[in-house]
This record gives structure tokens, sequence and C-alpha cells, in this order.
């Protein structure tokens, strides 16, 4: 006899009807992620409930160097800039947390908040410069399981990525966190930007947005990947693979490795790309 409670019409709540379906339990994480698909398959989870599954699972494996934006793509304040400066870059950036750097900018000097130059309205005496918040340091090699904890109790949004040798080499904001387990956060004033879809990473490698054209692909690696069927980086591997890989897999393609970083089952979003040494 099968001792499973039935509950009337199935009113048992995901997780309950989840845990029911996964038990004894995966081996893996292979093996959970195959639970997951058949979970959909049955309906008890839609497509966006397996993308966050797995964003969450990911998230753990991921370190803020993984994710973050390189110094030389933040848009920074440096601290001898007058407020007419800074009120339409500001406006036309759209952040709400801007680094102020020193005049060489080596040093980060605190965060202005875009908030705060509303102050300027009320107030002719108004000194941007009294206002920065102080910078949150963090190495590159911090996970994002922990970042995103550290953000939620100290109350923070952004934090300046640093390497081994104290140098700013980037930031990570807890959006970008989010957005890992999420998938993209738009507004009115996100748009694509074809330089950001390639960037490098803490480690040497690159960090490729798997809607990245085949043809920009192939102009800055110097690669030779035909686009007359398939339009990008991610429909490449995909390809290569003959289904939609799994993260951390990897593929080895004309001597371009590529690792997937984050997928939802449906589509690559984020690969790590390295040359071999036949491409240097």
């Amino acid at each position: 006899m099968n001792s499973r409670i039935r509950y009337p019409h199935d009113r048992r709540s995901f997780f309950e009807r989840l845990i029911e379906l996964i038990s004894p339990g995966p081996d893996s994480k292979a093996d959970f992620f195959e639970i997951l698909q058949q979970a959909k398959e049955r309906n008890i989870i839609d497509d966006d409930g397996v993308a966050m599954i797995e964003g969450v699972l990911q998230v753990s494996e991921l370190c803020a160097g993984d994710i973050m934006v390189p110094k030389a793509q933040m848009d920074i304040i440096e601290i001898n800039d007058n407020i007419q400066n800074i009120l339409p870059f500001a406006v036309a950036k759209a952040h709400s947390r801007f680094p102020v750097f020193d005049k060489d900018h080596d040093k980060v000097l605190g965060i202005l908040l875009a908030k705060d130059l509303l102050r300027k309205n009320i107030d002719d005496n108004f000194e941007w410069t009294e206002h920065l918040r102080p910078a949150v340091y963090i190495p590159a090699s911090k996970p994002l399981n922990v970042l995103l904890k550290e953000f939620r109790i100290k109350k923070n949004h952004i934090a300046i990525v640093v390497d081994e040798y104290s140098e700013v080499i980037g930031l990570v904001t807890i959006e970008d966190v989010i957005e890992q387990i999420t998938g993209d956060i738009e507004d009115e004033y996100d748009y694509d930007q074809d330089q950001d879809n390639i960037v490098p990473t803490s480690d040497g490698n690159w960090r490729v947005k798997g809607l990245t054209d085949i043809s920009q692909f192939n102009d800055f690696f110097n690669t030779k990947f035909t686009d007359d069927i398939i339009e990008t980086i991610a429909g490449l591997v995909t390809n290569h693979f003959g289904r939609i890989p799994h993260k951390g897999e990897v593929a080895l393609i004309e001597n371009i490795r590529i690792e997937v970083l984050r997928t939802d089952g449906r589509q690559l979003h984020l690969l790590k790309v390295r040359k071999t040494l036949s491409n240097l």
C-alpha cells in the first residue's frame, strides 16, 4: 500500500510536491537538474521556477570576480569634479550610486548616492564631497552567496572589488548578484551595449554574454566560426553539445575553451571563455 498522503484536488504546496518527487534524493547535482526537468514536465514547477532554482545553485559556485564590472568600465566621479558636471553625468548614467576616486583613479574615496544630489535644489551651499558614504571592499574571490548575505545584513548595495594587492579592479552591486538568480532585471534605463558583451575577469579569462553575435566573437577572439545558420555564441555552444548544457560544462571548440557560467535550462546566459595555448 502506498503510504504517501493523498491530498484532495492536489492542494499540496509546491515544496510538498517537489519533496515527494525528489525523495529519497538525488546523488549529484546533475541528477538534481534532471529531477527539476521532470518536475517541469509534470507541471509541478514552471520554467521560471526551474531557472531560479538553478540560479540559486549557481550563485553558490560563482565569486565576485566572475560577475564584477571591470574598473575600466566603471562609471566613476572624480573628487575634483564640480557639481555642474556631476549632475548631468548622474542623470545620463542613471545609477543610484557612484564610486568617487582621487584624481589619479587609484583610490576610492567613498560612494556618492545619486539621491544626495537632490540637496542641491534646496541648499545653494551644498558641498557634495561632504556626503560620501564609506566604500566596502571585497576580494575578487568572495563567493556570491556570502556576498548576498552581507549585502542583506549590512543593508549595503555596492562593493568595490580588489585583487590580492588591494588594487581596485571592479565593482559589484546587489542587483548584479540577484540577477544571477532571477535573470536580468531590466528597467527603462537599461539598454544593450556591444562593448559589455565581452569583458575581462580577474583570473585572466573573459566573461561573454550568450547573446553575443558570432561576428563580434570572431572579431574579438580572432576565430572563424560561421554565422550562416547560428547567430550567437550561445547557439554555437548549444549546437556543440546537441542540447542545453548545464552550468559548469565545458566545450573546446577550435582551441577556444568555453565554460557555462549561467543557464536557465532554456538558454545560455553567461559563459567563461579562454584561449588555449594554440591561440596565443
